[in-house]
């Protein structure tokens, strides 16, 4: 039943709900930055992330983002940073792969 009596449109109808999970090895996340200036450290986040997409059975592009502007407009200050999604998860260290995954898994059971 749906409120007010809207019918959905015909498009939508049998879609998931928005906030229904799925399942992992299907998920395709929209963005995935590394935020840094090429770095040593910026390109070891960007593997660990490469291993932890894997891992997950994601397939998607990595963006490395290396204009301090672009970087600053995510409110990061200190690099290297985790980007998905066009939200901030991680700024600052290298995270280990399977703090990325635990990271990645929470992201997409939201």
């Amino acid at each position: 039943m749906s409120i007010f009596n809207k019918k959905k449109p015909a498009d939508q109808e049998g879609c998931p709900p928005k906030n229904a999970k799925t399942d992992s090895s299907a998920v395709t996340m929209d963005s995935v930055k590394i935020l840094g200036s090429g770095c040593k450290k910026c390109n070891e986040l960007e593997a660990n992330t490469k291993d932890a997409l894997l891992q997950l059975g994601i397939h998607t592009e990595i963006e490395h983002v290396t204009d301090f502007t672009q970087i600053a407009s995510f409110g990061v200050m200190s690099t290297p940073a985790l980007v998905v999604n066009s939200k901030v998860l991680s700024y600052g260290r290298v995270l280990k792969p399977r703090e990325i995954t635990a990271l990645l898994q929470k992201t997409m059971d939201k």
